[in-house]
């Protein structure tokens, strides 16, 4: 039974545009962009003190109880989630959430948790980023629900610190696009420092502190480009993928370091090229990504480069656009960015991709996000 009134908030996916793997490197940048398309989450209160979360990812309403500061579901044991993996970055929201209402001496009520995405269909994931946007729409309705009125830096630093608990390689640049909607540049922070602040003094503390290597700011769309997106039918595992290249020993050696100088330098050239208005410039950027990426892949074999992701570029390039996976690839989703007024060329692409098993996703940027 739920009483008094309900927040709905939404949060949008990701793209990386360019700068993925490099990015989980504290202070190297990235770009990226929202997509138009969301995770939504209606948060009412409990008359019980329970949480109860529902989502159409998963059969049935899942309910879960408080011990020791942590959310368990019944008959599962501590840090297992009952099979609801889909659950566990909304879990980890609200217990952040938790942590600093208790600094505060603010209760937290009993919650009854709805979540609904327009990241997947019928169950299928497209890669764009729905653990990010669930984990930042978790945190604002539940905050907005519990009176905090939180900036949007604050916000994504409570993310932050929730998803580091679940995947501290994570760069937490999907959770910056979701928060801050439009395109961005972005540089992750030193996760550990994040993580053993928090756990020394605090959230609050961690929302005040500055965070080496974080730095988040808009950046303005291309001018005259199209962004189109692909979907190869391969759903792709971003934390799997990042791992391997933590598992391996190339992590620290002579050709780790070129590869993050590389992508920090045609990042930057990208992030320069945006505030330019340079589309041409940033097309030059965007071709060399992926030959970095390309480089990457034929170094340590991760499987970034699919047959299909890589036929999605080819057919842009010969158009004289220029396209990349965006993310860990490995499946999931590619970029093109390509002429705007050349309607018969983005066709022409999309047609293409069609016949090498490429779905054309429906999706543009996202608006950006509004500071309340």
């Amino acid at each position: 039974m739920t009483s008094g009134r309900t927040v709905v908030r939404s949060a949008p996916g990701k793209l990386f545009v360019a700068g993925e793997y490099a990015v989980v490197e504290p202070g190297t940048p990235a770009v990226l962009v929202a997509v138009d398309r969301e995770i939504t989450v209606t948060v009412a209160p409990l008359d019980t003190a329970d949480v109860v979360v529902s989502s159409d990812l998963v059969p049935g309403a899942v309910t879960w109880r408080w011990l020791d500061g942590r959310l368990r579901a019944p008959g599962t044991e501590d840090g297992e989630t009952a099979g609801h993996g889909a659950l566990t970055h909304v879990v980890s929201a609200v217990e952040t959430v938790r942590r600093l209402l208790v600094e505060r001496g603010l209760p937290l009520p009993g919650l009854d948790i709805s979540i609904s995405s327009r990241l997947h269909d019928d169950g299928r994931k497209y890669g764009l980023g729905s653990s990010g946007a669930v984990t930042v729409a978790t945190i604002d309705a539940v905050t907005s629900l519990c009176g905090l009125d939180l900036s949007l830096d604050a916000r994504y630093r409570l993310a932050l610190i929730s998803s580091a608990g679940i995947d501290p390689k994570g760069s937490g640049g999907d959770l910056a696009a979701s928060t801050w909607g439009g395109w961005i540049a972005y540089q992750a922070p030193d996760r550990d420092f994040v993580r053993d602040l928090a756990r020394r003094h605090g959230i609050g503390e961690a929302l005040r502190t500055p965070w080496p290597g974080l730095s988040v700011r808009r950046l303005p769309a291309p001018r005259g480009l199209a962004l189109e997106v692909g979907w190869t039918g391969n759903p792709a595992s971003t934390t799997a993928l990042v791992s391997g290249l933590h598992r391996g020993t190339w992590r620290g050696t002579a050709s780790h370091r070129a590869f993050v100088e590389t992508s920090t330098d045609f990042v930057r050239a990208s992030i320069t090229a945006l505030e330019a208005g340079d589309d041409q410039g940033l097309l030059r950027q965007i071709r060399r990504a992926r030959q970095e990426l390309a480089r990457l892949d034929d170094e340590v074999g991760l499987g970034i480069f699919t047959p299909a992701l890589t036929a999605l570029c080819t057919a842009a390039e010969t158009v004289g656009g220029a396209a990349k996976p965006s993310g860990a690839g490995g499946g999931d989703c590619g970029i093109a960015l390509l002429d705007a007024g050349a309607t018969h060329d983005i066709s022409h692409v999309r047609q293409r991709w069609a016949a090498a098993g490429v779905l054309t996703l429906p999706v543009g940027p996202a608006p950006e996000g509004i500071e309340e």
